[in-house]
């Protein structure tokens, strides 16, 4: 069996990006990355209360 070949589309091997496209991309990283630090931050302040209350329970039993 032979593989079929592939051919790559000529519209996209052509055409450059512009700065204004990159720009737009680093500005959309950037916002991601931002909101990616934002949910990281929450998610550790939820653990670290889940531990505060188990903690503080273990600690009020004995």
């Amino acid at each position: 069996m032979t593989k079929p070949t592939e051919e790559a589309p000529a519209s996209s091997a052509a055409t450059p990006v512009s700065t204004a496209e990159k720009t737009d991309m680093a500005t959309a990283a950037r916002k991601s990355a931002g909101k990616a630090v934002w949910m990281g931050t929450a998610v550790g302040i939820g653990s670290a209360a889940i531990v505060a209350a188990l903690l503080y329970t273990n600690r009020k039993r004995g």
